[in-house]
Order: structure tokens, then sequence, then C-alpha cells
């Protein structure tokens, strides 16, 4: 990683922690010990800076999920291992980072939309496809409709007039999204596998009785 990308991915991490709007450029330059010079060096004004670090955590995110889907060996492993990984980018996220992108930076959040409605949305149809060829989803569904219905709970999700948000971290709705998904699309098998991949990974978050 050059200096360049290694910067604006330790600043992005300050809008994750900080939030957007509440850092001037000043403030990054000083939490990030170079001048402002040097900052302008790597990009043009804050709206670049913010939309280069959403590209980069894009990317970071499209690794990690490519990766959790080549480990997996079903397409329930597939489920526990990409919310696993949603969980650890978005479970310390300041909740004004959603509303600052779309108020004050809408080409940063435009690459997030693209992102949601190609990368993920393929993403998910294609598990969907997976787990009825192997025998765990129901084989009545249809999963170009469910995908949608996927990508339209995380709309809402995301959506800063949903007054849940103000409860709710975002880590914590993801999960009751995917446990909600599993149980509408895992025919008994599915729910018995699911059941026994949880015991292996030690993980309760999906705890379906």
């Amino acid at each position: 990683m050059d200096k360049q990308t290694q910067t604006i991915s330790e600043i992005t991490m300050l809008f994750m922690k900080y939030g957007i709007k509440s850092l001037t450029m000043e403030d990054i330059a000083r939490h990030m010990g170079i001048s402002k010079k040097t900052l302008y060096q790597y990009v043009s004004d804050k709206n670049d800076l913010v939309k280069k670090g959403v590209g980069l955590l894009i990317e970071h995110e499209k690794v990690m999920l490519c990766s959790a889907m080549e480990d997996s060996d079903t397409a329930i492993d597939e489920l526990i291992g990409v919310t696993k990984c949603v969980s650890s980018e978005i479970g310390e996220m300041h909740p004004s980072v959603i509303f600052d992108l779309q108020k004050y930076h809408p080409e940063a959040w435009k690459l997030m939309e693209e992102h949601k409605k190609q990368f993920i949305y393929n993403m998910m149809l294609e598990n969907l496809k997976r787990g009825i060829s192997e025998g765990y989803y129901r084989e009545n569904i249809n999963p170009l409709i469910i995908a949608n219905i996927y990508i339209g709970m995380v709309d809402n999700m995301l959506s800063p007039e949903n007054p849940i948000n103000k409860h709710s971290s975002l880590d914590k709705m993801h999960t009751e999204i995917i446990r909600y998904h599993i149980k509408g699309i895992a025919n008994d098998k599915g729910i018995e596998y699911l059941k026994e991949a949880l015991k292996n990974n030690e993980n309760e978050k999906f705890e379906l009785d």
C-alpha cells in the first residue's frame, strides 16, 4: 500500500469513529500528524477525501466478502461468514456516518448505493441459487424477488429517517435482518444445518429458538 492510500485509509477510520461532518480538514491533519499542505497533495478537498475513502472501504469489503464466500462449504456457511464480515465493518461505526454521507457527500454515497445494488445484490442472488441447489433453501422461493427484498431491508436499515436507528446499532439490525432472511428461505434441512454450524462457530448471534 502506497503512502497516499495508507493515509486516506487511516483518515477513513477516523470518519468511521468520529463521524464525517464533525471533522474539519484541520482536525484531520492534526490527528494524522501531517500538514494541511501534505493532505492536499493527496486530495483536492474534503469531498474528494470522503469519496476516495469510501472507494477504499468498498474494495476492502469486496475482498473480505469474496474470501468469506470462497472459504464456505455451503450457502449457509457463506451467510454466516458474510455477516461476520459486515459486523466487523459496521459494529463500531459512528451513528452519524450514513447521514453525513447522504446529506453532505452525495458522490461518495452514490458509490455505496452502486456497490449495494450491484455487488451485494448479486452476492445474495448467487447465495440463494446456491442454497437451493444444495438443498438447504426452499425450492419454491424466487431468488430475484428475495434478493430485492433483502436489498430493501438494507435500504430501510440505512435510512436516517428510520426511528429504530436511535435505539439499535447497525450491527444489531443487520444481524436481525439475516436471522429474518434465513428463517424465510431455509427448509428444515437448512435450519438443522444452521444450528449445528453455529455450534461449531461458537456464535450465538443467529439463535433461532
